[in-house]
């Protein structure tokens, strides 16, 4: 006799059904939990560092009448740190990224290290409270008007460096916070106020800057390639250029880093900085010449081993810069904070004052943080979504850097590092563009080609027109970033004027 169980099985299996799918469920709302509960950890902790900036600067000023002004104005320069640290700061990693030459994190850790010390060690003690001396505070009416304008110019720099960084955009910050000015000022106290003259030399900078960036970059890249990458015996080649190519970048490098990152604390006449140039270029040269042939030994006739030589001063480039970019632009976010504090504290206001140190620290930890939070995305899109990097165009993304503030300031011209850095990556993915389609290597190849002699898996198989067509650097990076270049000052000193005019109907 069978005893038949369908039945139940039937339920059984309806049952397990059941669970799989409530199961299923359960799993994809956990799923969900954790992607939101991801996205929302970043601004998370962006609210909480303004919140304790805010109370920080409440707690060190003590109760007053004029305490809620001071928070207001901390959470303010909080929140602009936090920007600058999400946009601007990928520009000294994002080519040695590129390279992966660092990991993101290691980009991060020495980005976020070497800000917060050029920050503190040298970022001064004393700063201009009215933006490289576009505004004439003479004819600001009243401290409170002065104050209201600070406020109005922080939030909208901030603002439109958020913005640009949404859109993927890297924006000069220094030029933000001009263009706040800018348009508080004028809102305050009418056109005549604003140095006419100082806003057309930055309007030049906007031209001036990118292109000598790229254009270094590239002199750099061709150099590199015709006496290195293009000889027959590379590996001899690299011995004799390389030990050069990096003594020339130690001493570019000290000396932008006197001009730019330790120039509140020495300030040395152009000759100590020759001197000091020449004696970091002869001591470089005669310490990595070993270095080099001891790395090189036994390497493979290749590129890809040439570019193994090259990290090691990628890695030192973005400590540099990153050090110089804190001691420089954190002046950026503290400077207004810092107007208005003594505003607030002496009942006037001046060209100059002095930077406390719990400023100091809301700029710096901002800085570092906005960078872990936010400044992947930007490094990203600088280092690999341009052009693609390798160690040596990202060697000469970042020696151009140094170079090109250095020209820039012995021919007095006005500049600026964010469009520098970013200009040079453009320079390097231009040039790229024009060799792979004009090179004697590529010529003749064609030459070759068309007689029907030509190697069909040579590296160069590519034909003419198809070599002529391609496009090594993506168009809509190249026309969303120059867009932002154009219209920031103008879009932050829009926003500046309509928000100190918002401030005079709430007071």
């Amino acid at each position: 006799m069978t005893v038949n169980n369908t039945a139940p099985q039937r339920r059984a299996a309806i049952r397990k059904s059941s669970l799989d799918k409530d199961l299923n469920k359960f799993m994809t709302m956990e799923k969900a939990g954790r992607s939101i509960a991801a996205r929302l950890a970043a601004p998370g902790l962006a609210l909480v560092f303004l919140v304790f900036a805010g109370l920080y600067a409440g707690l060190t000023m003590g109760v007053s009448s004029t305490t809620l002004i001071i928070v207001v104005a901390a959470v303010l320069g909080g929140y602009m740190a936090l920007t600058i640290g999400a946009n601007d700061v990928a520009n000294n990693v994002g080519p040695a990224v590129g390279a992966r030459a660092l990991t993101l994190m290691g980009a991060l850790v020495i980005a976020a290290t070497f800000e917060t010390a050029g920050a503190l060690v040298a970022g001064g003690d004393v700063v201009s409270t009215i933006s490289k001396g576009i505004v004439d505070p003479a004819l600001v009416p009243d401290s409170d008007t002065f104050i209201w304008a600070m406020m109005a110019a922080l939030l909208s720099s901030a603002m439109w460096v958020h913005v640009a960084t949404w859109i993927g955009a890297p924006v000069s910050t220094t030029h933000s916070v001009v263009g706040g000015v800018m348009g508080a000022g004028i809102a305050a106290a009418g056109f005549s106020a604003v140095n006419w003259a100082t806003v057309g030399a930055i309007t030049a900078s906007w031209v001036i800057s990118p292109f000598l960036g790229g254009v270094v970059a590239a002199a750099l890249l061709a150099l590199i390639k015709i006496n290195i990458v293009y000889q027959d015996d590379k590996i001899a080649a690299a011995r004799r250029w390389v030990p050069l190519l990096m003594a020339v970048m130690a001493a570019a490098f000290a000396c932008y880093l006197v001009m730019k990152g330790l120039k509140k604390v020495w300030h040395p006449d152009a000759m100590e900085i020759t001197i000091l140039g020449i004696a970091v270029f002869a001591l470089t040269f005669i310490a990595t010449k070993p270095w080099v042939y001891y790395q090189s030994e036994g390497m493979e006739n290749r590129n890809q081993s040439l570019r193994k030589l090259f990290h090691l001063p990628l890695i030192c480039s973005a400590a540099l810069l990153s050090f110089a970019h804190g001691a420089n632009d954190v002046a950026n976010a503290v400077g207004p904070l810092a107007a208005i504090v003594h505003t607030v504290e002496f009942g006037e206001f001046s060209s100059k004052v002095n930077i406390p140190v719990w400023i100091m620290l809301i700029g710096a930890v901002g800085i570092s943080l906005g960078l872990f939070l936010y400044g992947p995305r930007l490094i990203r899109m600088v280092g690999q979504q341009i052009t693609k990097m390798n160690p040596l165009r990202a060697y000469c993304v970042a020696l151009s850097a140094a170079l090109t503030v250095i020209i820039a300031s012995a021919l007095g011209l006005p500049v600026s590092s964010t469009h520098i850095a970013v200009g040079a990556v453009f320079g390097v993915g231009f040039f790229r563009e024009y060799y792979t389609a004009h090179s004697k290597r590529r010529r003749a190849y064609v030459r070759k080609q068309r007689k029907g002699g030509a190697d069909p898996w040579d590296e160069s198989l590519a034909p003419h027109e198809e070599l002529q067509r391609r496009k090594l650097v993506r168009r809509a990076h190249f026309t969303t970033i120059v867009a932002a270049w154009v219209v920031t000052v103008p879009v932050a000193a829009a926003l500046s004027a309509g928000i100190y005019w918002v401030t005079l109907l709430i007071r």
